[in-house]
């Protein structure tokens, strides 16, 4: 099952239970997709969908952040608990060594020595790791891994 069809069935269920953040979360992040379909014209692919959900993933860690600095613990909690939800539909996460690794065989691969090579292993690491690994993280291993 792809995750449209996880989504659409996981709406329903959430409907029918009476979960009302499950289901506006859902609600948002269909609605995100089905506008990116209507955009592009054409149906999008889990890899494309994973896209989709780890910028709303990213988009709610960030707002945690500035509620966390103006001190708004009702909202913080409310946007946990919609990451939570989020992340139930992201693949799980690299762990470091694994992140490592992979890190270090796309340098390997490009043959990659110094920082100017940056722009020839980001892409490709990222293509890698996409929706399980954040960028941020990444750029800052490849970085030490370059210097």
């Amino acid at each position: 099952m792809g995750l449209k069809e996880k989504l659409q069935k996981d709406l329903v269920t959430a409907m029918k239970s009476g979960d009302k953040v499950r289901t506006g979360v859902i609600r948002l992040l269909w609605s995100a997709i089905r506008k990116v379909e209507i955009d592009q014209k054409k149906e999008l692919i889990d890899s494309d969908i994973i896209g989709i959900l780890t910028n709303a993933a990213k988009q709610r860690r960030e707002a945690i952040k500035a509620y966390l600095e103006a001190g708004r613990a009702d909202l913080v909690k409310e946007e946990e608990a919609e990451l939570a939800i989020i992340e139930t539909y992201l693949p799980a996460a690299l762990s470091a060594r694994e992140l490592e690794q992979i890190i270090a065989d796309i340098i390997a691969e490009t043959g990659a020595t110094s920082r100017q090579d940056l722009g020839k292993v980001m892409p490709r690491v990222m293509q890698k790791v996409k929706g399980r690994a954040n960028g941020a993280e990444v750029q800052a291993i490849v970085r030490s891994k370059l210097s």
